[in-house]
């Protein structure tokens, strides 16, 4: 038997969420949420409450901090996400990963194509994994489908940082979390990070830890 907030309508779960103060919990990885595919976006949210879900969705990114957020993240599960990414990164990270800023957007019911044969790979982290990171290779182009909020279609080809991103949360709406994709030998703890692996690309880890780059 489910339990009973998993036979909750989705618009009631919304509403629960946002009666609160604050910013949205963010579920960690083991909950099921995060591992079943979310349900395409087809109006189950009247146009007012998807406008403040979005705001809800926007304030906990800020917060987190974090660059994107999918709907499964906070328990609802709708193939909806936000990113936003100011890429305040020295010039030489920007380069070596292609981070450009990103201004906030909503996507909704997104799908992401490969253009192209190229990868890259790099360290990544998730707000639903807290405390770690791990390479992940992805496609270095992508071909973004989708639409806004305001039910405007997304079609658009997206490289570097900004395609990682689409990737990632794309990813948390069809059940699949970065570790699925991520060279396990690389999981490094928050603190391995920040006293090892601060250079912009990961060959000195690939070197040091024994894990081989596209």
């Amino acid at each position: 038997m489910a339990p009973p907030s998993d036979r909750t309508p989705l618009a009631e779960r919304v509403e629960e969420l946002l009666a609160g103060d604050g910013p949205l919990p963010i579920v960690a990885a083991g909950d099921p949420v995060l591992r079943r595919p979310a349900e395409p976006f087809d109006g189950q949210l009247g146009p007012a409450l998807l406008a403040r879900f979005v705001e809800a969705l926007r304030d906990t990114m800020h917060a987190a901090p974090g660059v994107g957020l999918a709907a499964p993240q906070v328990g609802v599960g709708l193939r909806i996400a936000v990113v936003e990414d100011p890429a305040t990164v020295p010039d030489e990270v920007r380069l070596a990963r292609g981070r450009v800023p990103q201004p906030f957007r909503v996507l909704v019911n997104p799908s992401y194509a490969p253009v192209g044969g190229g990868r890259a790979a790099f360290f990544e982290g998730c707000l639903s994994v807290p405390g770690w990171q791990a390479v992940v290779a992805r496609h270095a182009e992508v071909r973004l489908r989708g639409a806004d909020e305001h039910g405007r279609a997304l079609d658009e080809v997206v490289t570097g940082w900004p395609a990682r991103i689409v990737q990632h949360e794309t990813d948390h709406l069809d059940g699949t979390l970065y570790l699925d994709r991520a060279e396990l030998r690389s999981l490094s703890s928050n603190t391995a990070m920040t006293e090892q692996w601060t250079q912009p690309t990961p060959e000195a880890a690939a070197a040091a830890l024994g894990f081989e780059l596209p």
